[in-house]
């Protein structure tokens, strides 16, 4: 009994000891821990060397270039014999309308400065012959001046001579101002042409392209964006080409016909103060003064 009482007593004794043994073992290895010196190399980080910046003239700015795949120059290389027809057709529409406007608009100036120089100075000679001297010869002024003066004085002697002289001298004068007024409208058809042309000829390369964006898509056989953006958008710049031809084109035509009328009613009223002077030496105003003095 006291033998199985020492064996329990020293089986104790060992447990605590161990179970003392287990506790401090932490204490141990953390004091061990604090005691162990901090290398040097983990206490601050190696210094980093500083690269100088880089100078102004050491930068150099790179402009990335995308090429647009759908613009004017892709529409041109990429497009077929119809297509480019189509931009050539418009492209002399557009220069014609141009050049048509820029001249007739010179011819109006022109047409404007000698009606002035002719209510200035023709009027104020002495006679009809100096009146047409002062003049410039080939103006529309002029024109009428000499076939007016020339057909009062070749009225006789000739099988117009059963004419009257006043209607013979009107019918002169009369054809003079159509011609003029003929020369006048040279080239308002041109533009009247583009007009009303050049949208169906935008149209008809819009046609064009859809169809072949539709080819596109049968072979391929899916109606993907990149297979019909590129159809698609030449046929919206043909439309747009020919909106952009047709429009000042009709501007130009609408502008330069009230011009011409504007020219014209001054070609009129010196052909008909022309007129009243070959036949009575007097102008129309002058006349209509002294009857009501």
């Amino acid at each position: 009994m006291m033998q199985k009482f020492k064996n329990a007593t020293q089986l104790a004794l060992t447990a605590a000891l161990m179970l003392v043994a287990v506790a401090a073992y932490p204490t141990a290895v953390t004091a061990q821990e604090e005691a162990e010196p901090v290398p040097a190399a983990a206490e601050a980080p190696m210094p980093v060397a500083e690269l100088p910046p880089p100078s102004v003239g050491e930068v150099e700015t790179k402009t990335e270039q995308i090429e647009n795949p759908y613009g004017m120059e892709a529409l041109w290389r990429q497009g077929d014999l119809v297509a480019k027809s189509v931009l050539v057709i418009m492209l002399i529409m557009s220069a014609a309308t141009w050049y048509i406007m820029f001249v007739k608009l010179v011819e109006q100036q022109k047409l404007f400065k000698q009606a002035k120089s002719a209510s200035d100075n023709f009027w104020s000679s002495a006679s009809l012959n100096e009146g047409l001297g002062k003049l410039k010869q080939g103006s529309p002024f002029w024109y009428v001046a000499n076939r007016g003066m020339t057909a009062s004085e070749h009225h006789e002697g000739t099988m117009v001579e059963r004419i009257a002289l006043n209607d013979w001298i009107t019918m002169s004068i009369s054809r003079a101002v159509e011609e003029i007024q003929s020369r006048l409208q040279g080239g308002l058809a041109v533009l009247a042409t583009v007009g009303s042309t050049a949208p169906f000829v935008g149209l008809f390369g819009t046609v064009w392209g859809i169809y072949h964006a539709l080819t596109a898509i049968g072979i391929s056989g899916q109606a993907s964006i990149d297979k019909v953006a590129g159809p698609v958008g030449e046929a919206l710049i043909m439309t747009a080409i020919g909106l952009a031809v047709a429009v000042p084109a009709v501007m130009g035509y609408n502008w330069l016909v009230r011009r011409n009328k504007a020219a014209m009613e001054r070609v009129r009223a010196f052909s008909g103060d022309l007129h009243a002077v070959i036949l009575s030496g007097a102008r129309v105003g002058d006349a209509a003064r002294r009857r009501v003095g």
